[in-house]
């Protein structure tokens, strides 16, 4: 792909995105979407034509929501259809992961628990980002044991986790989605502070139309194909397409 936008150094690349340095602000950075969609720690890839500006414009589309809740984020603009301008700051290597409704690994972890359960206020789970141990589950006390987070950081995470969420659920409660759980991440600014980071897309979530777990929309959708088919990627590349349109009437309403 040829981009107009001139990149700095590149820091980083993962398995859905690079980062690049801007070539004259050292507080910024570039984040190019890529073609890309993976699951159970990269032992499925697939490339996905189209997915990286689709995810691109959700990201955009959900930081602009959040900035209207008044949530602090890193983000600060699209620049090309699959990449964003961004704060740079320094990740803090853990997913914070809100549900209200029980599904998937949480069942597989608590078996005692029914599926459909759900968490009111919405339940938050913090996971280490670890390919090698498979993210495991973490606690406030390893959190602060492995010096990724003081007390009063875990609490804000916690915290603006469930702003985050309840500001998403709310627009997707319009379309009549139910937002079942979300993924987000924070970073560090330079003088310290906490702010909403990486990306929110289709892979960052659950979305069940009217409720229904057999019409998601989702990364989950990946998960349990069978065999992965061009067909099944043809098929799964438009409901990542319907999500970024249905994000596009967020701003539009607004």
């Amino acid at each position: 792909m040829t981009y107009r936008t001139t990149f700095g150094e590149k820091l980083g690349e993962g398995k859905t995105k690079i980062v690049y340095a801007h070539p004259t602000r050292r507080d910024l950075v570039y984040l190019v979407h890529k073609d890309r969609i993976t699951a159970g720690d990269g032992a499925r890839a697939s490339e996905l034509p189209g997915k990286g500006e689709l995810a691109c414009r959700t990201t955009s589309n959900v930081f602009y929501v959040l900035e209207q809740e008044g949530i602090d984020t890193h983000y600060i603009g699209l620049v090309e259809p699959a990449v964003n301008l961004v704060v740079r700051c320094e990740m803090v290597p853990l997913e914070v992961v809100m549900r209200r409704v029980a599904t998937g690994s949480y069942l597989k972890r608590n078996p005692e628990v029914s599926e459909g359960q759900r968490f009111d206020p919405p339940l938050v789970e913090f996971f280490f980002k670890s390919d090698e141990l498979h993210d495991p589950l973490v606690d406030d006390a390893e959190i602060q044991r492995m010096g990724l987070a003081e007390p009063a950081e875990i609490d804000e995470m916690r915290d603006t986790g469930r702003r985050v969420f309840l500001a998403l659920e709310r627009a997707w409660a319009g379309k009549r989605v139910t937002l079942v759980d979300l993924k987000i991440e924070f970073g560090r600014g330079e003088d310290g502070s906490l702010m909403v980071a990486d990306v929110i897309d289709n892979d960052s979530w659950r979305l069940w139309p009217d409720g229904d777990k057999n019409r998601m929309l989702d990364k989950q959708v990946y998960r349990d194909m069978p065999e992965v088919t061009d067909s099944a990627l043809r098929a799964l590349l438009s409901k990542y397409a319907q999500v970024a349109e249905l994000t596009e009437d967020f701003i539009q309403e607004d």
